[in-house]
């Protein structure tokens, strides 16, 4: 974070002290398939797509419980995983940010309603194909993807305002 952000963002929280400035903790990229629990060849390619999206290698996540209806067991890899900071997590904010939002057909910016009342924020992407790493040519299946940003703020307002310093193109309710 650079030090102008920090500075607008501490007058607009009204911290008292630098320390009290919300702050960016992580970034974490989360997707599941449902053809995953049948063909696990499928997830190692959405493995490797989230690894080109981000620079980093995702990890399995798995099933807690067995759901006989959805033809799922305990233990079985149903999604990939990764967990950004620091370098990492503000490079793909950038990019994210500059590159990627302006590339989504009829963008008029992100909602504001993805805060769970913490200062979390939450975005979902409806198909990894906006992202510039990904070869279209190579495509095999068309997946979405959670993107959570963790800060240190108290309450969505501050989370709000650290996320909008940082460019984050929130479109008015």
């Amino acid at each position: 974070m650079n030090k102008e952000t920090n500075k607008e963002t501490n007058k607009e929280t009204q911290a008292k002290n630098v320390m009290e400035t919300p702050r960016l903790e992580k970034i974490v990229v989360n997707t599941s398939l449902k053809e995953a629990a049948q063909d696990r060849k499928v997830l190692e390619k959405v493995a490797l797509e989230v690894a080109q999206i981000t620079g980093q290698r995702p990890f399995l996540s798995r099933a807690r419980k067995s759901i006989s209806n959805f033809k799922l067991r305990a233990g079985q890899p149903i999604g990939c995983c990764v967990t950004l900071r620091r370098k990492k997590m503000h490079a793909f904010l950038t990019r994210l940010i500059n590159i990627v939002l302006p590339r989504v057909r009829d963008f008029k910016g992100v909602s504001p309603k993805g805060f769970d009342g913490r200062g979390n924020y939450t975005l979902g992407l409806t198909e990894q194909t906006i992202f510039s790493e990904i070869d279209h040519d190579k495509i095999e299946r068309v997946f979405g993807m959670n993107i959570t940003f963790v800060t240190t703020a108290k309450n969505n307002e501050e989370g709000k305002a650290l996320l909008k310093n940082f460019g984050m193109p929130f479109r008015e309710r």
